[in-house]
């Protein structure tokens, strides 16, 4: 069992990797968005919305941490400053290597123009319904990137399952080769 979990700023690229990741290996794709996307029409963005987001999540990566799946990719906005956010990531990685799977962690790094730019994609926008009111979706991602630590310090993540990339210039299948390359995946 195999969880990769892909995480960074909003718009950074990586449900669309994450896209990429699913063409080139065995491992499905459960972005972060299937859950919010689930919640949001009954309770908007409040805290009943992310506690059951985060409680159909833990359910979801427990049955697949006991399932003779290959594997999962999972997208993520960790704010680094946040306690809670560090401690989902704690919690989800103990789920599978708890069952005897192994953890790669992938952060992503952009540039905020170009995140900008991916934020109208019309691939984002597909699957994202929550992001198609790209007013909203444009003042969140500065709000949050202002309010938050959305990308790690120099050496903060000390796994040797870790790999950093700047993907500002590059496209989604490079960066998914890197890092099937990187992990064997």
């Amino acid at each position: 069992m195999k969880f990769v979990l892909l995480f960074g700023p909003q718009a950074v690229g990586k449900m669309t990797v994450g896209h990429e990741l699913e063409k080139l290996t065995d491992l499905k794709l459960f972005h972060n968005h299937m859950t919010i996307d689930l919640v949001h029409p009954f309770f908007g963005f409040n805290a009943e919305t992310w506690r059951l987001s985060d409680m159909f999540r833990e359910e979801i990566f427990k049955a697949v941490a006991q399932s003779d799946l290959e594997g999962m990719i999972f997208t993520y906005v960790w704010a680094f400053d946040s306690k809670k956010d560090w401690d989902f990531v704690r919690k989800t990685r103990a789920i599978f290597e708890s069952a005897g799977g192994e953890v790669f962690l992938v952060e992503l790094e952009a540039e905020t123009s170009e995140r900008l730019q991916r934020n109208r994609t019309p691939h984002r926008l597909e699957h994202k319904p929550t992001k198609r009111n790209l007013e909203e979706s444009e003042l969140h991602l500065i709000e949050t990137l202002e309010k938050n630590r959305l990308n790690s310090l120099p050496d903060e993540i000390q796994e040797e399952n870790y790999i950093r990339i700047d993907n500002t210039c590059l496209d989604a299948l490079t960066v998914a080769k890197q890092i099937k390359d990187r992990f064997a995946l």
